[in-house]
Parts: structure tokens; C-alpha cells; sequence
């Protein structure tokens, strides 16, 4: 007899269904829009939203086929929690140090974490919230870990680790990366590979790997990826697909695939996506549905 290969296994680990939500939009507009991304990587017209407006947040999974979105403009350290069929639920009052520019990523399989960011009147900050299993939202862990920057991205990685990466510190762009552990203990820094850059957006891929892509330098934009193993290791530079652009976002879908989306491009806003196979492969872009904007989050569900 064959061997039974249970749902979620080390093939096809991830959520099937994703979404990208909030942002800034025409005219500086603070969004609560979202899209929903189907298990095939289609990406659904605009859904109304939920909560106050605001870019520069991030997102994440947890409790195994739910989501987060936390933190953003107007430093502030609310949350929005996103059920298991999308839907995403009014403020949850914030915990932690409000801020922006922050990146967040699963660990541990069912539980999540937000770090680093930018703090009104401090500047970059090294902070880290842990999420519950349950979507609770820890006040900030007393020890900061890794050099202080914001306009970082994160991804997990090895099934129930997490990975941030790239970002702005005072003074530069860097490449740097640091390692979640599944008990969600952030390492000190590892040196960087690749393009350094802020703004770029990573996700999970191929069920225990993941990618950075994209982002700003002096360029401004690139395209460029960078492929994690399961290991935790970041690769050097991929030559980039699609257009170049900054302050997109990126989410697992289908289970061991990945989706880039949205962003700027010198002032334009928008819309378009790129998919991720299962190896890691980004494709061209696709044309975009639902309203184009940037300085979003993403994260996967179901």
C-alpha cells in the first residue's frame, strides 16, 4: 500500500487562500480595502475592509489557518484579526510600542511575531510582539535583538521558523537578516546577501522555503529575489521578473506557493501581482484587479 500523506504536509504546509489588505491610496488616502487571493493565485475584486485606515503595517498567520494585521501609520499598535474565511474584524486595541514600518511572520507552526519598525520620536527600533495561538498580541519582549531598522520584510521558513530581513537604519539600506527560532527568539544579526534595500516584501514557498523580492535602492526599485532555504539561508541575488517597484507585500497561497502584489512605482501607484511556483520561480506580471495602492500587508488563511 501507499503511504496516507496527511493535508498540510511537508509538501504542501501552507494556508490555500491569502489576502492583502489596507494601504495608502490616491491622494494619500488611508485604506481598509482588501482582496482576497483565491488557492489558484487569483486575486478577488475589492472586499470593503474593516477598522481604521493605515499603511506601513504588516501581517501574519496564526493559530494554523488564521491571520493578523498589526501596527502602521500614525504609530499606532492596533491589530485586526482575519478569521479562517477571510473576514477581518474591527481594532483590537493595540499592545506594545505603536510604530510603523514594521514586518511580521509565523513560527512555531500556529503563532506569529511583529518586530523592528520605525518609533515616533526615537526613530528605528529593534522591538518585538509575540502573537498567540489564539491571535493575543504580547506587550514588547525586554530583550531587542539585531541591528534597529524599519522597512524590513519576514517570511517563515523549516515549517516553524521565521525570517526578517533588508530595511533602513538611521543612516542606510542593509541586507541583513535575522532568524526566528520556533520558540520565536530573535538571533543577532547575519551578515547580508544580496541587493541591500528597504521595502521589499517576502513569503513563504515549496511548503518549508521562502523569498524576498523586490523593494527600494538607489536605483530606487529593483526587481531582484533573494530564496531562502529551509535552513534559514538567504541566497544571493536572482535576477528580477517582472516590474521593478517598492512598498509591496507578499503572502503565501495554494499551500506551497506565493504572490507578490501592488506597490509604487515613482510616484504610481499599483496593482499589479506576481506569482511564485512551488520552486521558487517568480513569474511576469499579471494584470491587476482591485484598487492599486502601496504601503500594505498580506498574510495567508484557511
Amino acid at each position: 500500500m501507499f503511504p496516507i500523506i496527511p493535508a498540510n504536509s511537508a509538501a504542501d504546509s501552507g494556508n490555500q487562500e491569502g489576502i492583502f489588505g489596507y494601504g495608502e491610496g490616491a491622494g494619500g488616502s488611508q485604506l481598509t480595502t482588501t482582496n482576497l487571493v483565491s488557492n489558484a493565485g487569483v486575486v478577488a475584486s475589492d472586499g470593503a475592509g474593516a477598522g481604521t485606515g493605515r499603511q506601513s503595517l504588516s501581517a501574519c498567520e496564526y493559530g494554523g489557518d488564521k491571520g493578523i494585521f498589526g501596527y502602521g501609520s500614525g504609530y499606532v499598535s492596533m491589530t485586526n484579526l482575519v478569521s479562517n474565511v477571510g473576514v477581518v474584524s474591527s481594532d483590537v486595541t493595540g499592545v506594545g510600542t505603536g510604530r510603523f514600518g514594521t514586518a511580521a511572520c509565523s513560527y512555531g507552526e500556529d503563532k506569529g511575531i511583529f518586530g523592528y519598525g520605525y518609533v515616533s520620536g526615537s526613530g528605528a527600533c529593534a522591538i518585538t510582539n509575540l502573537v498567540s495561538n489564539a491571535g493575543v498580541v504580547a506587550s514588547d519582549q525586554a530583550a531587542t535583538t539585531g541591528t534597529a531598522r524599519y522597512g524590513v520584510a519576514a517570511c517563515e521558513y523549516g515549517e516553524d521558523k521565521g525570517i526578517f530581513g533588508y530595511g533602513t537604519t538611521a543612516s542606510s539600506v542593509v541586507s541583513m537578516t535575522n532568524k526566528v527560532s520556533n520558540a520565536g527568539v530573535v538571533a543577532s544579526d547575519t551578515a547580508g546577501v544580496g541587493t541591500a534595500r528597504s521595502y521589499p516584501s517576502a513569503c513563504g514557498y515549496g511548503g518549508d522555503k521562502g523569498i524576498f523580492g523586490y523593494g527600494w535602492d538607489a536605483t530606487p526599485y529593483v526587481s531582484v529575489t533573494n530564496l531562502v532555504s529551509n535552513a534559514g539561508v538567504a541566497a544571493s541575488d536572482t535576477a528580477g521578473v517582472g516590474t521593478a517597484r517598492g512598498t509591496l507585500e507578499a503572502t503565501q497561497y495554494g499551500g506551497d506557493k506565493g504572490i507578490f502584489g501592488f506597490g509604487i512605482i515613482t510616484g504610481a501607484l499599483q496593482n499589479m501581482t506576481n506569482l511564485v511556483s512551488n520552486a521558487g520561480v517568480v513569474a511576469s506580471d499579471t494584470a491587476g484587479v482591485g484598487t492599486a495602492r502601496n504601503s500594505l500587508g498580506a498574510c495567508s488563511f484557511n
